[in-house]
């Protein structure tokens, strides 16, 4: 029987500032060692991907956000359209696509942006991103919290070793 997880993809580009901080967001989650949480780190998305993410019973994708308000948002997403699977995979609901098509499922997912306001070469978050990390990391603990709590009789029959 396949255990449920929960997928966590960041990317974006750790050398622009706060590009960068959906792929250091991943790292510090990984660390943690959560049960049933798996992480991918990328500088961006690819069709490569979509396996991994077919896999998942729910995956949050994490990523910068530039144009959004100041603030830490979650956006629930839905497969975008199959016409878009011939075009380069830079968007989570391709991806999901791709996963759906291709594979057979499109787990529940989620779009987790971070406020961003500098992508000048660098590899520090300004503060405004900095704080949209901490508040992130707190709100993906919770949610692997309550994921493991929904699949309690999977958790505890692997010992939390996901």
């Amino acid at each position: 029987m396949k255990t449920p997880h929960l997928l966590i993809v960041g990317y974006g580009n750790t050398l622009r500032s706060d590009d960068g901080v959906g792929p250091r967001l991943v790292e510090a989650v990984g660390t943690l060692r959560l049960p049933h949480v798996k992480t991918l780190i990328c500088q961006q998305l690819s069709p490569e991907h979509s396996g991994a993410v077919s896999l998942a019973e729910v995956v949050i994708f994490v990523d910068a956000a530039v144009d959004a308000p100041h603030e830490v948002q979650w956006r629930e997403l839905k497969p975008g359209p199959a016409a878009q699977l011939l075009a380069h995979a830079a968007d989570p609901r391709t991806l999901l696509a791709f996963a759906r098509d291709v594979f057979g499922h499109a787990p529940q997912a989620w779009w987790l942006t971070i406020p961003a306001v500098n992508l000048e070469f660098g590899e520090h978050l300004s503060p405004t991103t900095e704080a949209g990390y901490h508040e992130a990391l707190v709100q993906i603990k919770l949610l692997a919290e309550q994921f493991c709590r929904i699949h309690e009789d999977k958790c505890l029959a692997v010992g939390h070793g996901g």
